[in-house]
């Protein structure tokens, strides 16, 4: 299928599709429309190695120095052609044809971004000059870098803006952290961090569930869960993003998992709701 045909589905979060550097279009199936994606992560770098990441060659590290002009050149460019050209007719289901949001996300974790609070402020600029003020900016992050000021700084910007963190929260033991994340952190203290982006800026929690070779989550996986929610102080947070494994993971441990049903997600669900949060589920 040549690109000028192509439609974009949620199963298919393919950076390439834009033949853009730093800014991709999605259709997300939580934000139900097309997300416009900024991927500050052109090398695949990524401090953390998800079990479920769908980046193909992913390595440890940071985003690498971004040519903010392009990127600034790049969005602003796109977001035109969404709003006036013929991108949205071409590429995207008649149902899905809504800007829903600008993303920060894209091959790692955006916030090792070093010129990340600039970044934040030029992208709040662009939106608002493009018309699009009601559009929320949001960043789709781990959470292990929220104790820099920098990247607190991009975050009140975020929140002045209307904007809102998606805060990666997949276990609540170091053991269980490590098997899903790959990375060996405190979640005593990474609790504090999702505490501290909270204070400064709307977060939900975003959370992927699924079957470790073959055996649904543990009543006491689930226990430890809220327990670390519970650490952050549950009136703080907005919600959960619940969510099942819909695109194929590129990793070694892709072997490991299988997607959960819409009725096993859903019964989730309605345990976490026990804790007063709202939980929005998406299969």
């Amino acid at each position: 299928m040549t690109a000028s045909s192509q439609m974009l589905t949620v199963a298919d979060h393919n950076r390439s599709f834009s033949a853009l550097t730093y800014v991709y279009p999605v259709v997300s199936r939580r934000a139900r429309g097309v997300s416009v994606g900024i991927n500050l992560n052109p090398n695949n770098a990524c401090n953390w190695h998800c079990a479920y990441c769908q980046v193909p060659g992913l390595v440890r590290g940071a985003a690498p120095s971004i040519d903010i002009e392009l990127l600034a050149a790049e969005l602003q460019g796109f977001l035109t052609e969404l709003q006036q050209g013929q991108f949205m007719k071409d590429h995207v289901p008649e149902e899905m044809r809504v800007i829903r949001d600008i993303a920060f996300s894209g091959n790692g974790e955006p916030t090792s971004c070093k010129a990340f609070a600039d970044i934040m402020e030029r992208v709040v600029g662009i939106r608002n000059a493009c018309g699009l003020r009601n559009v929320p900016i949001r960043v789709i992050t781990n959470g292990s870098l929220a104790d820099r000021p920098s990247v607190q700084a991009a975050f009140r910007t975020l929140a002045e803006a209307g904007g809102e963190v998606w805060f990666k929260v997949d276990a609540g033991t170091r053991e269980e952290i490590l098997k899903i994340n790959g990375v060996d952190i405190d979640p005593a203290a990474h609790a504090r961090r999702l505490a501290l982006t909270a204070s400064i800026c709307p977060t939900w929690v975003q959370t992927c569930v699924f079957r470790w070779d073959g055996e649904l989550p543990t009543q006491e996986f689930s226990d430890s869960y809220v327990a670390f929610l519970q650490k952050a102080g549950l009136e703080g947070l907005k919600g959960i993003l619940l969510y099942g494994v819909v695109r194929q993971s590129h990793q070694p441990e892709a072997i490991h998992l299988q997607p959960l049903s819409a009725e096993e997600l859903e019964h989730i669900a309605v345990a976490l709701r026990k804790t007063g949060l709202t939980v929005n589920v998406s299969p």
